[in-house]
């Protein structure tokens, strides 16, 4: 076993049980390329076993930091069903669901979703790309179902000197599937789109938004980055009269507006603008239009904290143009999905783009990613997704 040496102070990380090592702290040592290495301090101490990653800056992840653990097949195996086991926990009220959330569930580099009857599965780093095909068993396994698609087209995997991988990984079958999610249904394509199909981390946003409509009765809806509609049906189902959807992408458009019609409702209660959000709401604001509620869902603006200055001005952009679009007593839900901007670092942009819009509001809830996308007390970094609902004063 091949072993590598942290410079002096660089264990303190991993004495918190933080599993990511990164390539400044590391002394001496090398490995090959999804290699489990044994992690020692500068004076030879354990700290931990991890898969090493030549390539990366995130230089090697943590598989255990039990010194007696082995990490093999059993191990493997052990890890996806704990994790699986702990889905039962949560009331999902969906039929998709996620089932790995990498290192939250001590799977780093594994992402794991169901549709259905079908998984679909991201492997990301090195050490997930070499113990793929036991993963794959155990995940079939532990779910008893027999059909796994691959997903592994996340830009995160040329970091690590990985191709883009996707197809079926075990068995075969539709990649057309319908999700059923609060009594709607949601159809998707597990071979293409976004993450592994669909964005199931805003599941109880979209119920939240659903039941805001419904009991605040809005009527002039702005789903903004609206992707295949999920908020669009949801306001809809709470009663909207008319949702506005926005996206750059025709296909998700068509897709967003399948759903609508899939659950029953008129295409006459919406307008589907292929288009750029920012400047779609610099014309709203020059036609005088006003929305009683606005989605904010952006793409990741940004993806590290180095990227956070720059994308800190284009979401305040965005928040302060739909500030000035909102009516009174209105409601704005905005959402940041970059890891590199903290909740308390989105707070101050949204709270300085409502200044220089010249809008004050109540902020009447935090949102956060659905518990099925858990973070935990050793890994904050898992908090990528965060919100505010924030009720324009009167």
């Amino acid at each position: 076993m091949k072993t590598i040496q942290l410079k002096a102070g660089k264990e303190r990380s991993l004495q918190r049980q933080h599993p990511w090592i990164f390539e400044s702290a590391i002394g001496k040592g090398s490995a090959d390329a999804g290699e489990t290495v044994r992690v020692v301090s500068s004076e030879g101490e354990f700290l931990a076993w991890a898969a090493f990653s030549p390539t990366s800056r995130i230089r090697a992840r943590v598989w255990s930091f039990n010194e007696a653990q082995r990490v093999d097949t059993e191990f493997i195996h052990g890890l996806i069903q704990k994790s699986i086991q702990a889905r039962s926990l949560f009331d999902i009220q969906s039929n998709g669901m996620r089932l790995v959330h990498g290192e939250s569930d001590g799977l780093p580099g594994l992402v794991v979703d169901r549709y259905g009857d079908t998984l679909v599965a991201q492997f990301t780093s090195c050490g997930t790309e070499r113990f793929k095909a036991v993963m794959a068993d155990a995940l079939l396994h532990a779910t008893g179902l027999s059909k796994l698609y691959e997903r592994s087209d996340a830009n995160v995997r040329s970091l690590e000197g990985l191709p883009e991988v996707t197809g079926w990984l075990r068995g075969e079958g539709p990649t057309e599937i319908c999700l059923q999610e609060h009594g709607w249904q949601l159809s998707l394509n597990i071979a293409e789109g976004h993450k592994t199909g669909f964005y199931l981390d805003q599941r109880g946003s979209r119920f939240l938004f659903y039941q805001h409509t419904l009991f605040r009765k809005f009527q002039n809806v702005l789903n903004c980055y609206c992707y295949t509609g999920g908020f669009t049906v949801a306001a809809l189902a709470g009663g909207a009269e008319h949702v506005t959807s926005i996206d750059s992408s025709g296909p998700a458009l068509e897709k967003a507006k399948a759903n609508v019609l899939l659950n029953g409702f008129d295409l006459s209660r919406t307008t589907f603008m292929d288009a750029d959000v920012n400047a779609s709401l610099r014309a709203f604001i020059e036609q005088g239009r006003q929305f009683d509620a606005i989605v904010l869902d952006p793409p990741k603006f940004a993806p590290t904290a180095s990227h956070a200055e720059r994308a800190a001005r284009a979401y305040k952009d965005i928040n302060r143009l739909a500030f000035k679009l909102l009516a009174p007593g209105g409601e704005l839900l905005t959402y940041s999905c970059s890891g590199g901007i903290s909740a308390d670092l989105f707070h101050k942009i949204v709270a300085s783009a409502g200044t220089d819009a010249g809008v004050d509001g109540y902020i009447s809830e935090r949102l956060q990613g659905a518990p099925d996308h858990p973070m935990t007390v050793y890994f904050p970094e898992g908090e990528y997704l965060k919100g505010l609902v924030v009720v324009k004063k009167l």
